[in-house]
C-alpha cells in the first residue's frame, strides 16, 4: 500500500506546489460551486487537544462544501485523552476515516500520529508550527499584492509557532523575513539556521519594519501560557504593532494577525482596524486554503 501524503509543515510541499495550492484556493473562493463535491462520502477526523474557532469551522465547512463530512473529537471523547498510545489511536482511527487533522500541544504527537496513520494527516496547530494558517496568510497576500517572492515580511513579537511557520514560508516562497523579538523569546535556533540569510533578527520593532511589505504579529501569551501574562506584558511592551511601526513600512504594507487578537496589547486598535489590516480576509481564507489542501491530499 502506498504511504499517504501528510501536511505537517510547509516543507512537506514544494514551492511550486504551495503556489499552485494558493492559486487553487483563490479559484475555489471565486467559483463557490455547490455542485463540485470531490470528497463526497469521505470523512475527516478532527482531533482537538486545544480549543479552536477558525480551525474547527474552516475544516468542517470545507468538508461539507466538498460533499464530505467531519467528526469532531476532543480528549474527552477519545481514548487519547486517557493515555492510549498514539500509534494505536493512529492505526485505529485512520482505518475508519479518509484523513485526520490534529490540533495538539506537542509537535511530536502529530509526527508520531502521521508515522502510524494509513491516511493523510494534517497539522492543525502544534506548539512548534501552524502551517495551515500560513497557507491562508500567503493566499491573502497573493490576492492583495501578487506573489510574495522577493518581498520583505516583518514578524514582531513572540518567536512562537506562527513565527516558525513564517520562517518555513520564507524558505519555500523566497521572501525576506525580519524578526523583532525581546530577549528570551527568539524562535528556534535550528529553524533560524535553516533559513540562512533569508531571515534577519532585530532588537527594535521600528527597525525591523523599515521598508516592509507585510507586518505580522500574534498574541503575547498563547494558549497555555496565561500564567506568564504579566511577565510577558513587561517583556513585550516595546513590541506592540503601533501606527508608528506601520509608518516605517511601505505605504501600501499589509497587516496580518491570525486571531484572536488583544487590541492594546500586541497591536494597537488603530492598526488592526485600520486601512493596512486584512485580518478578516485572512481568517476567511483558512476555509479556502484548507479546501485546496484537502483536495490535494485526499483526491490524489
Amino acid at each position: 500500500m502506498n504511504k499517504p501524503r501528510h501536511f505537517i509543515s510547509l516543507l512537506d510541499l514544494s514551492s511550486v506546489e504551495i503556489r499552485a495550492l494558493i492559486q487553487r484556493a483563490i479559484s475555489l473562493k471565486n467559483a463557490r460551486n455547490p455542485d463540485f463535491q470531490p470528497l463526497k462520502g469521505q470523512v475527516l477526523g478532527m482531533i482537538f487537544e486545544k480549543s479552536s474557532t477558525r480551525t474547527r469551522i474552516s475544516f468542517e465547512t470545507g468538508m461539507t462544501n466538498f460533499g464530505g463530512s467531519a467528526i469532531f473529537l476532543s480528549p474527552r471523547d477519545t481514548q487519547l485523552g486517557r493515555g492510549e498510545p498514539i500509534k494505536d489511536s493512529a492505526r485505529v482511527i485512520s482505518s475508519m476515516v479518509d484523513a485526520i487533522m490534529l490540533r495538539t500541544n506537542d509537535h511530536a504527537t502529530v509526527t508520531e500520529f502521521a508515522e502510524h496513520s494509513s491516511v493523510p494527516v494534517i497539522n492543525g496547530l502544534t506548539d512548534l508550527l501552524h502551517p495551515c494558517q500560513l497557507l491562508a496568510d500567503m493566499q491573502t497576500y497573493f490576492e492583495h499584492r501578487g506573489d510574495i517572492q522577493g518581498k520583505t515580511v516583518t514578524w514582531i513579537g513572540d518567536g512562537n509557532n506562527m513565527c516558525h511557520s513564517y520562517i518555513n514560508a520564507a524558505i519555500q516562497l523566497d521572501f525576506n523575513l525580519r524578526i523583532a523579538c525581546p530577549d528570551g523569546y527568539s524562535p528556534n535556533a535550528d529553524m533560524l539556521k535553516s533559513a540562512g540569510d533569508r531571515v534577519q533578527m532585530f532588537a527594535s520593532a521600528n527597525e525591523a519594519a523599515n521598508g516592509s511589505d507585510l507586518i505580522v504579529t500574534d498574541v503575547w501569551a498563547s494558549m497555555g501560557q496565561e500564567e506568564e501574562q504579566k511577565l510577558r506584558e513587561r517583556a513585550f511592551e516595546d513590541y506592540q504593532v503601533t501606527q508608528t511601526v506601520m509608518n516605517h513600512a511601505h505605504a501600501d504594507a499589509l497587516f496580518m494577525h491570525c486571531l484572536p487578537a488583544h487590541r492594546g496589547e500586541e497591536v494597537a486598535a488603530e492598526v488592526i482596524d485600520g486601512q493596512h489590516s486584512v485580518i478578516y480576509a485572512e481568517a476567511e481564507n483558512r476555509l479556502h486554503a484548507q479546501k485546496a489542501l484537502l483536495e490535494l491530499l485526499m483526491c490524489a
